[in-house]
């Protein structure tokens, strides 16, 4: 992976979403709870209580953020509210007290921070309607999917995550703000934040998969995300943001492990549009590595975009 400077701030953290951490869902079933608690008889114990519900709630979390930020970016508050959109909270201790004071009744809760982008380029305009449309879609199939078990949106704030991700990546100085909403530029290093991860979960959940139906419903998602990913970063490159591409790289490289696993956008010399191995094959993540970058942790606390972390056994 190619090493940028950071104007020499540290580059040690990370807020990037794991969003479709569907992946790590769709079709995952006993195997995703594997991952995030680790292979011990009592994992095995654990993972054995795991439902198809719980995986495809566990993707729910992150296309709620998704959709989110793409919405408010486009069309600014108030956002487009998502009817039907309550659910069951997590169902760990406090989760359903949770869910009851910052839902409210009827609607999610509206995420904290973020405003609508003024947009000068037309197309990274129609990139964030259209990105938004699809993400809209997504968390639409997942509900028709679990019905009454769909959990309720979780606490997303924008504000905490973004500039706390731009400080410790560098982005901005220590006492710094980073509005992913303030500029095209911006909007585009908040998009790989949230999308460029979805490609790896996705292909880490391929294995898993036993059911030819989640199988054929994987394979798009995962060719939808690395589409939207791919656009991300072509974008990036035409307009020169290389070491902040790399900044966002790093970063995710610290919480998912000690693996190198995530690539930045090269350089203007020799971009890198599509990341990936030797054999030009992407690379996989897991459910756990998927979460810590969207808690911007290595152990598992909730933090970033997900203050009270996310709603669902799978968390």
């Amino acid at each position: 992976m190619q090493q940028n400077d950071v104007s020499g701030e540290n580059s040690s953290f990370d807020y990037a979403a794991g969003r479709r951490a569907f992946l790590g869902a769709v079709g995952l079933g006993a195997a995703s709870a594997l991952a995030l608690s680790g292979s011990s008889s009592s994992a095995n114990a654990q993972a054995a209580a795991i439902s198809p519900a719980d995986v495809f709630n566990f993707a729910l979390n992150f296309e709620y953020l998704g959709f989110r930020y793409y919405d408010i970016a486009f069309r600014g508050y108030p956002v487009l509210l998502l009817p039907g959109t309550t659910g069951v909270g997590s169902t760990s201790p406090g989760a359903v007290i949770r869910y009851l004071t910052f839902l409210g009744t009827g609607t999610s809760e509206t995420p904290r921070g973020g405003h609508k982008v003024p947009f000068q380029d037309p197309l990274i305009r129609a990139v964030a309607e259209e990105f938004g449309a699809d993400e809209l879609a997504h968390v639409t199939f997942l509900r028709s999917i679990l019905g009454d078990s769909a959990i309720a949106q979780t606490r997303i704030d924008f504000d905490q995550g973004f500039t706390a991700f731009g400080r410790f990546s560098g982005l901005v100085p220590p006492d710094g703000t980073f509005d992913a909403f303030a500029n095209d530029d911006n909007f585009l290093i908040g998009a790989m934040i949230l999308e460029d991860v979805c490609v790896t979960a996705l292909k880490g959940a391929v294995p898993f998969i036993r059911n030819n139906e989640f199988f054929e419903g994987a394979a798009g998602l995962l060719a939808t995300e690395a589409y939207q990913a791919g656009i991300i970063r072509t974008l990036m490159a035409q307009r020169g943001l290389f070491k902040q591409a790399q900044q966002v790289s790093d970063l995710r490289d610290y919480f998912d492990g000690p693996s190198d696993i995530d690539q930045g956008i090269g350089t203007a010399q020799q971009v890198n549009i599509v990341p990936a191995d030797n054999n030009s094959i992407a690379f996989s993540r897991t459910p756990e590595q998927v979460r810590n970058i969207a808690y911007g942790t290595t152990n598992g606390q909730p933090g970033g975009f997900f203050p009270l972390g996310l709603n669902g056994v799978i968390r």
